[in-house]
């Protein structure tokens, strides 16, 4: 599993959130769940608390919509989560997009990059039984639009992570493990 290189910093002493980013499959919910019990910090998924508001699914939003749409109620949300302290987020696959968002990142909280190559977050995106029904659909691409979206997002990702894991082959317990040694926070 490989981390940056920047060093560890304390959040002990620090009020900030850790919001986890990266493509969807790649693990933020059941990371984020985990990684607030071990800090006993509170935890939200940011497309769960989206579709709250809005009473539709993700997948509901895009085809009534549009994405553009359903990009400025993520950007809401958002705002609203980097205005809580001491949470860890799951944020969506595409929050990254936006370039305010990427600041507010940034700005509210240390950012954990979960990463698996394509083959692994299609096979994950075809055993989960909420991509059907919430997610919006990836075109007729399949793996491949799984590879195009992965590239083109890429340096997003990149811009806004203070450490970025490997999950492939990764359990999330041990994901949460290295966060929390990275960070000095194991014990």
């Amino acid at each position: 599993m490989a981390a940056d290189p920047s060093p560890p910093q304390d959040l002990r002493t620090s009020p900030e959130n850790i919001f986890l980013i990266g493509y969807r499959g790649a693990g933020k919910t059941t990371v984020a769940r985990l990684l607030a019990e071990r800090l006993g910090w509170q935890w939200a998924d940011a497309d769960q608390l989206l579709e709250a508001r809005h009473g539709r699914s993700i997948r509901q939003i895009f085809a009534s919509q549009g994405e553009a749409a359903f990009r400025a109620l993520e950007a809401d949300v958002l705002e609203v989560l980097c205005r809580r302290r001491r949470h860890v987020v799951a944020t969506g696959g595409g929050v990254v997009v936006g370039p305010a968002n990427r600041e507010r990142l940034r700005a509210a909280g240390r950012v954990v990059w979960l990463t698996a190559d394509a083959a692994t977050l299609w096979q994950r995106l075809q055993r989960d039984a909420t991509t059907v029904d919430r997610r919006p659909d990836l075109s007729t691409g399949g793996l491949a639009e799984v590879e195009q979206l992965l590239a083109a997002r890429e340096p997003f990702y990149r811009a806004c992570a203070d450490l970025c894991l490997d999950t492939a082959g990764q359990g999330p317990e041990t994901v949460v493990r290295v966060i929390l040694a990275h960070w000095n926070l194991a014990g």
